[in-house]
């Protein structure tokens, strides 16, 4: 499973990543576009929109749980500054696809038992090398959860490259979110096939 997040910092525009991650054949868009007002989302929506419902793409938004509402897409991914997960579910219903941001085992059993649809593990690799999970970061959280009979999907994110991607499935993922690997590449939607046909195939494909 791959979920595109957008970059706003990439010379592509937010709208264009996304049509071209969608003609990758990716089917799960993150929108997150640090530092635009809520008109500048507003737009980008209104332009993916008729794609993504015609290609049965689905769309969340980043820790924005208001905008996502207004916007009407189909969930949120909160961070711990963010709105809780449980009003997050309150706001948005009992459809809409809640994922939270986790960056520990700590993290993860914090929010467990609430009404969540998956975890972002994360982040997988950042500029600040000390706050990396790095692969086994990622791999103890996953064992450790297993472990403890925590069976909620967990998406690996932050930093990935097309050849993290077999050792993070490996580690114990169920999918990976991918933002600069594809929007800052040269050819965003071939990027996105490359790393499909590295993920574990899904029963609808």
């Amino acid at each position: 499973m791959l979920q595109f997040i957008t970059d706003n910092k990439a010379e592509i525009p937010v709208a264009d990543q996304i049509f071209k991650a969608i003609d990758g054949g990716c089917r799960w868009i993150q929108i997150n576009m640090p530092g635009s007002s809520d008109d500048e989302v507003k737009e980008v929506v209104d332009k993916i929109k008729p794609l993504c419902e015609e290609k049965g793409v689905f769309l969340i938004m980043a820790h924005n749980v208001e905008l996502a509402k207004e916007c009407n897409v189909g969930g949120v991914e909160v961070g711990k500054d963010d709105m809780p997960p449980s009003k997050a579910r309150l706001i948005l219903g009992p459809a809409a696809v809640i994922g939270v941001q986790a960056h520990s085992f700590t993290d993860v059993v914090a929010v467990s038992q609430l009404d969540i649809d998956y975890y972002a593990l994360m982040p997988f690799r950042s500029d600040d090398t000390q706050d990396s999970l790095g692969i086994e970061g990622i791999r103890n959280i996953c064992y450790e959860m297993e472990q403890k009979e925590v069976n909620i999907p967990r998406v690996a994110s932050g930093g990935i490259k097309l050849d993290d991607t077999l050792s993070l499935i490996e580690a114990g993922v169920n999918g990976i979110a991918v933002g600069k690997a594809i929007a800052r590449s040269e050819n965003p939607e071939e990027e996105t096939k490359e790393f499909i046909k590295v993920l574990p195939k899904t029963p609808e494909e």
